[in-house]
């Protein structure tokens, strides 16, 4: 590290400039451990060639906390004129004006981000030149308390399993906030609003079967102690949090894969794993084989249709 509090890290074929490495990010106490602007990097270089497949190609809105968790959080969607050239850039025009988002292809950029205190990486669920083709549906699931994972535990078995009918292939996630994401493959030949519509339908389908357990009330008032199953991520510019991003949370808590047989632990929580274990879990590759399973949509909803009329 330079007199100046400047630390130089290489990345793949670049050398990143990484300010104020000392930095605390994530306050220690409460049993939670401190984590510096450094320990993001670090983890973020080491998470790299788990987490870039499932950014590359996607455009993203970073969660910026410059001073910290505990300093103002910024959602930035547009790119500063200030980030390098070789940063890759995407721009997406609506009615509202043009909106150039950042793109992360390689680690130099992984590292930039996190230099930049960009702590959690939220990506689109579709990809630079198809992106009202999504090819990932997210179902997220909402407990009405944080306390209740049990509920998340039994919400994720019974979706899964109504997936598997269909024909979907699904792999899970904790968020490192307060639930999992169930994540299904598509093969990108249908729009947002066919996917959203299916993903509505199925959670639907679920809750109906299931009144007293879940719910797709969208107003907090209307869930009660009822899980919510959300599908709000499939929608055209709508993001889900990547997996192995870190969240914004005491003790650096990150989204990271699971097997499916770890619902069976009762100590599973969304927070279960941090930037300390998270790239070790993820190493097992609970994913093997599942995001190579794209599906169309058509047989499914065929399915679905004939579940919803018997």
């Amino acid at each position: 590290m330079s007199d100046d509090g400047v630390r130089t890290v290489r990345a793949g074929r670049r050398t990143v400039e990484v300010h104020r490495p000392d930095k605390v990010l994530f306050p220690g106490g409460g049993g939670a451990k401190e984590y510096t602007k450094g320990d993001l990097v670090d983890y973020y270089r080491s998470a790299a060639p788990l987490l870039l497949p499932h950014l590359r190609g996607r455009p993203l809105m970073l969660e910026r906390h410059p001073d910290g968790i505990d300093g103002p959080r910024f959602m930035q969607k547009n790119t500063p004129e200030s980030y390098p050239d070789w940063i890759r850039r995407v721009e997406e025009t609506k009615e509202g004006g043009t909106v150039c988002h950042t793109v992360c292809d390689d680690s130099a950029t992984l590292v930039y981000l996190a230099d930049q205190a960009s702590l959690t990486l939220h990506r689109w669920l579709s990809r630079v030149g198809r992106e009202n083709r999504p090819d990932r549906m997210v179902f997220d699931l909402d407990p009405a308390s944080g306390d209740d994972f049990a509920a998340v535990r039994e919400a994720a078995r019974l979706l899964g399993e109504l997936l598997d009918e269909l024909g979907l292939p699904s792999a899970l996630m904790t968020t490192g906030s307060r639930g999992l994401h169930l994540t299904v493959p598509l093969n990108g030949r249908q729009d947002f609003d066919r996917t959203r519509e299916f993903a509505r339908d199925v959670a639907e389908i679920l809750a109906e079967a299931h009144p007293d357990r879940l719910t797709t009330a969208a107003r907090k008032k209307d869930r009660g102690d009822r899980l919510y199953l959300d599908i709000g991520r499939n929608a055209y510019a709508q993001t889900a949090v990547a997996p192995l991003t870190v969240r914004a949370l005491p003790g650096a808590p990150v989204a990271t894969p699971l097997h499916w047989s770890q619902l069976d632990d009762p100590g599973l929580h969304a927070g279960r794993w941090t930037i300390a274990d998270a790239v070790e879990q993820a190493r097992a590759d609970p994913w093997a084989g599942v995001m190579s399973k794209a599906r169309a949509l058509g047989p499914a909803r065929r399915r679905l249709d004939a579940l919803r009329a018997s």
